[in-house]
């Protein structure tokens, strides 16, 4: 093996983190903003790119950096060695309520496609790349653009799904037409399509967007129940208006709720 051939273990059901056992001199490496815990022994150090024999000088590291920074992801990436002569763990944590998928990259011979902000952590050789989309349609349409994250070697990595995780194998031709957000990530060989829903009355009135992803095997797919950008468009339309108080979401039994707490302002 190319890649740090790490152990881990996954705790939690909602709130889920990632342990991972280094072995002297192994290395994991990591979004930044993902830590969460580590034993004394272990040495943090801050990297261009992924660390991979892909990007090694100068110029493959420059560019691996500037790949990342097309996928809206930071120039930098934080990797963590142990450094001594036993055993030690570090944690990495999902960035909110969802399932954290271990993917052997051995299993997927050796590629693996997500969206470019599932990634969480990875073991050192594990190359982090991204993957250009060659239809205009998926990269118009498609919620990520003409560019998606790709996870390639042969070691362990792990990603981030939002709420519920389901997981699909497609046998050969066999096609699922998945909400463009919900894609967590395939295998090489999944034919990835954007497709227009049609109809008048249900692109105007369906709510579900004018465009959904279609899929078609043979290969392994990941969705997950609760894009990020679903969550975040549901806290924003529930956060309180400017000057206002939001108990009771604006109800007869918030106003007295107000009026008991001496806040006659509604």
């Amino acid at each position: 093996m190319r890649a740090h051939e790490i152990d881990y273990e996954i705790f939690g059901e909602e709130m889920q983190y990632v342990e991972i056992e280094l072995d002297p001199n192994e290395i994991v490496i990591a979004e930044a903003g993902s830590f969460m815990m580590m034993q004394d022994g272990i040495q943090m150090q801050t990297i261009f790119g992924d660390g991979s024999e892909q990007q090694s000088g100068v110029f493959g590291k420059i560019l691996s950096a500037g790949k990342r920074m097309l996928t809206g992801e930071s120039l930098f990436m934080t990797a963590y060695m142990n450094h001594i002569s036993k055993k030690r763990k570090v944690s990495f944590a999902a960035p909110y309520p969802g399932k954290i998928v271990a993917i052997d990259l051995r299993e997927y011979n050796g590629k693996f496609v997500c969206q470019k902000d599932a990634f969480l952590c990875a073991a050192k050789g594990v190359a982090v790349g991204i993957e250009f989309s060659r239809k205009i349609g998926r990269g118009l349409f498609g919620g990520e653009g003409f560019i998606m994250q790709k996870l390639e070697g042969d070691g362990m990595a792990f990603v981030h799904a939002g709420g519920t995780l389901a997981k699909r194998e497609l046998a050969p031709n066999e096609v699922l037409k998945v909400d463009t957000g919900c894609i967590v990530g395939f295998s090489r060989n999944v034919d990835y399509d954007i497709e227009f829903i049609g109809g008048i009355r249900n692109s105007i009135f369906g709510g579900e967007g004018l465009f959904y992803a279609t899929l078609r095997g043979p290969g392994t797919v990941y969705i997950q129940s609760l894009p990020f950008s679903r969550l975040a468009d549901r806290i924003i339309a529930s956060a309180p208006k400017s000057g206002g108080n939001s108990r009771g979401e604006g109800s007869l039994l918030g106003g007295l709720g107000n009026m008991l707490d001496g806040d006659n302002r509604f």
